[in-house]
């Protein structure tokens, strides 16, 4: 018999899929969760049922707590699986969830809540006899204090939001006089992120490779490690490349990671699935960086080599059952690498581009995986994170696994928006990745972002279908005597985009766009900051404003040295883009 009859899935797209898919192995009935934005979207349509949550934003949606547990209500859920990112690290929503007599499929929230914080965190791996990166162990409270940390612990240093990941939080500081900027971002992106402004310090290591692993833990007691995952392969601190094994540990040191994170997952009572990440540096140091109290997005790579399903042991570990197998049974077979297929332009600074997707054809084959959230027509909402796809491959080691990728990412075709895909062809051709480096310079270098570029355009065409919204019609309707009014959700034309594109152009050309002097921002998202004002002398490069798309900060600097003339966004307002941020003018000669 199946643990449970029915799991809501908290979470949206490749995830939300994903976690679907095991489901229906388990032969337990799926629900979904959705916003406004994602009507359209694929795990809406994939799961046996879904809901309505709210609106487009995250925080009115997929994070609202309370209308997620009444969905879950409403569908007579017994469990809630939140996949990664938004509520999974909630130790708020874990109790919520228990509190409604739901299973939650996590860790307990005690033991989220203590590595949710990184200070604290490395507080207790200390104290178990983990080692960390040389830091501090309380938080920072001023720039003052960081510029004294750095003089002690040698520059670079990094700072970094307690409660932060993913690379939001961090900021690497090279040089005193780059303290207070850096102290006062990294403070404003945990309070923005995860709401709360602690930082603390810790030594920055010099080109390490970012090895983590995963473990597993039953409510038995027993603990497992399944090997490491190599993530070094990164941009603004965000992984772009997983694969397992990493080319620079050996069984000895596996053995030993193994260990260090088995030992850290018992010194907080650990459960579920989660992943110890550490640093290991050029001379085989190995330092505990933080735990994932969570599923990774690349866990992927790890079910290739394993040969297990990591969702389908969350899921009987929260129905109280055993781990399925001891450490002595785990057997790593073979190689494993991951992509991530991001709606992102490498060529801007890996901006998003979100958008419609016009053409869509996803390779196969032996040794291929991939894990979407799309279809041909499906849109990437620019309010939410840029990943269309994780692309994974097997081989019998790591240069057929690196080939396979190759040859996969020749097959795969997405069309309307600009994604990694040219890029990560480039990268693995590249003699740095061939060799099993770090790639330290390479992956956000022009010369790699130029011959992604090349090999985008080489990419092969699919038809293009009709454009994929959805507009609403009403109609009426009768069910035994009785009248309704439904409200239907159906494809437009594929004529309506034209014109939606052809009334922006319009509107745009009739307004500030072609001004000469205006900074414009190249993506929609949030200002999180202004740093000039009207009528400031400003300096080229000099910041004008920060803005948040898609779960990153970006840096909007002017081009020109002039005066600011005029300035049209504030902090917390929506922009699109090519919507004016300011005008810079400059001094007839």
């Amino acid at each position: 018999m199946p643990p449970f009859t029915k799991i809501l899935v908290a979470n949206r797209g490749e995830i939300a899929v994903r976690i679907c898919r095991t489901l229906r192995d388990l032969e337990i009935a799926s629900v979904a969760v959705y916003s406004e934005a994602d009507r359209g979207s694929l795990h809406a349509t994939f799961a046996d049922e879904a809901y309505l949550v709210g609106p487009g934003t995250p925080a009115e949606s997929y994070l609202n707590q309370a209308r997620i547990l009444d969905a879950a209500k409403r569908s007579e859920a017994e469990a809630i699986h939140p996949g990664y990112g938004f509520l999974a690290e909630n130790a708020d929503f874990a109790r919520a969830v228990e509190a409604a007599g739901l299973v939650w499929i996590g860790p307990p929230p005690e033991a989220m809540e203590l590595m949710g914080s990184k200070v604290a965190a490395r507080q207790t791996m200390s104290a178990a006899g983990v080692p960390i990166i040389p830091g501090t162990t309380e938080p920072v409270e001023s720039a003052d204090e960081v510029h004294r940390l750095g003089d002690e612990i040698g520059w670079p240093i990094a700072i970094k939001a307690s409660a932060g990941g993913g690379g939001k939080g961090l900021k690497v500081v090279t040089s005193p006089d780059e303290v207070e900027r850096a102290f006062e971002a990294a403070r404003r992106e945990g309070q923005a992120y995860f709401s709360d402004a602690a930082v603390y310090v810790e030594r920055y290591l010099d080109d390490p490779r970012h090895v983590e692993v995963q473990v597993l833990a039953d409510r038995q007691g027993s603990v497992i490690h399944l090997g490491e995952r190599d993530c070094t392969i990164q941009r603004r601190h965000q992984k772009l490349v997983e694969e397992t094994p990493s080319p620079a540990v050996d069984d000895e040191l596996r053995a030993r990671i193994g260990g260090i994170a088995v030992d850290a997952a018992r010194a907080v009572g650990y459960r579920s699935a989660g992943t110890i990440e550490g640093l290991l540096s050029s001379g085989g140091e190995y330092f505990f960086l933080e735990m994932n109290t969570r599923l990774q997005v690349e866990h992927t790579v790890t079910e290739l080599v394993t040969g297990l399903d990591l969702v389908r042991e969350q899921v009987l570990i929260a129905a109280g059952e055993p781990l399925s197998l001891s450490q002595d049974e785990v057997r790593l077979t073979g190689h494993a690498i991951e992509c991530r297929i991001n709606a992102e332009d490498p060529s801007t600074g890996f901006l998003p581009t979100p958008g419609r997707i016009t053409g869509y054809r996803e390779p196969s084959g032996p040794g291929v995986r991939v894990d979407s959230g799309v279809a041909q027509g499906s849109e990437v909402v620019g309010l939410y994170d840029p990943l269309i796809a994780k692309l994974c491959v097997h081989g019998v080691d790591r240069d057929h696994a690196r080939r396979r990728m190759l040859r996969a990412l020749d097959e795969y075709v997405i069309e309307g928006v600009t994604t990694l895909v040219g890029f990560h062809r480039a990268l693995l051709e590249h003699e740095c990745f061939v060799a099993g480096e770090t790639c330290r310079g390479v992956t956000e270098s022009d010369e790699l972002a130029k011959r992604a570029d090349q090999l985008s355009h080489q990419a092969t065409s699919v038809v293009a279908a009709s454009d994929g919204r959805l507009r609403e019609r009403s109609v009426q309707a009768e069910v035994e005597g009785r009248r309704f009014e439904i409200k239907l959700l159906e494809p437009e034309p594929p004529h309506a985009e034209l014109a939606r594109r052809r009334r922006e152009r319009d509107l745009q050309q009739g307004h500030h766009g072609a001004a000469r002097d205006a900074i414009v921002t190249p993506m929609q998202g949030t200002v999180l900051a202004v740093e000039v004002a009207e009528g400031d002398e400003v300096q080229a490069g000099q910041v004008v404003c920060v803005v948040e798309a898609m779960k990153m900060e970006n840096e909007i600097t002017t081009p020109r040295a002039g005066t600011v003339s005029s300035l049209s966004v504030e902090a917390g307002q929506s922009v699109s883009t090519g919507q004016v941020i300011c005008v810079v003018t400059q001094e007839a000669d």
